[in-house]
């Protein structure tokens, strides 16, 4: 046994899921892992789902979570600005959809992660707005746990082999906006995590000294970041990143989805 603590689902839109699917989803996992804890659904699920069983977004989620849903995790958000989904992702959800849903789930109940997928087609006045709008939910609702910035990886993305975007940020950016995250999130969202699947064990060790405090989990079989042209792995144990936030003078501790510590000794995955 690996002592998952949390399952996570996130995907495309398929043109024949309704949000009974995702419903489905939810209980199936609870049927043969009565404590796992479920963090599933981007807001661009969430908002099909609702469409496609013509249900307001509070009962969709209400549902969710009856269901089994713990928590949803902040993805599809890539940048909260129109302008560049425009350009990006014309065929997801828009900023003001994305924040809704999530308003919404924090409103039931539902707390959720917040994501910033950058350095393609915007610039740093984007990175603010996404980052004001985060902050201006936040301070109403308190439903994100915490903040994650994804640097666009590039290498398979049709819209950089297309000629359209840049390489992804450098190595500077991507660290520089764990700090700046720190500073404009504060003191609203607390914690702002590192994703080493995205930065890698270098650029993981160099957050830790610029506003990060947390590192994400241990991961099993992790596909989009590889399937995207990544190549930093799809697993690490719990005792690595420990070495990691030690050698930053930080004393770690195992946390669940929702920051609770969990006992001395376990060693989760997710």
């Amino acid at each position: 046994m690996m002592g998952a603590t949390e399952v996570c689902l996130q995907g495309g839109i398929h043109p024949e899921y309704t949000g009974q699917h995702y419903i489905d989803i939810c209980h199936a996992i609870k049927e043969v892992v009565p404590d796992m804890h479920i963090h599933a659904f981007s807001p661009l699920e969430v908002w099909q789902g609702a469409e496609t069983l013509g249900i307001p977004l509070p009962d969709y989620l209400m549902c969710l979570k009856q269901a089994g849903l713990g928590s949803l995790p902040g993805t599809a958000a890539e940048i909260l600005h129109d302008d560049v989904r425009q350009i990006l992702c014309a065929d997801k959800i828009n900023t003001a959809q994305w924040l809704e849903v999530m308003e919404t789930a924090h409103g039931v109940g539902l707390r959720s992660t917040a994501t910033i997928m950058f350095g393609h087609v915007d610039g740093y006045e984007h990175w603010a707005h996404h980052l004001l709008a985060l902050r201006e939910l936040q301070s109403r609702t308190g439903g994100f746990t915490e903040f994650v910035p994804l640097p666009f990886v590039a290498q398979m993305a049709p819209i950089y082999r297309r000629g359209q975007s840049r390489r992804g940020p450098t190595f500077r950016e991507a660290v520089l906006i764990h700090a700046v995250a720190r500073l404009i999130l504060h003191p609203h969202i607390t914690n702002i995590q590192s994703s080493w699947v995205k930065m890698g064990m270098e650029g993981v060790q160099a957050c830790l000294h610029a506003g990060v405090n947390d590192l994400g989990g241990t991961l099993i079989n992790e596909s989009i970041t590889r399937a995207a042209g990544a190549s930093h792995g799809q697993h690490v144990d719990a005792e690595h990143l420990c070495e990691l936030a030690r050698a930053a003078g930080r004393v770690p501790w195992q946390r669940t989805t929702l920051y609770r510590q969990l006992p001395k000794g376990m060693v989760s995955s997710n």
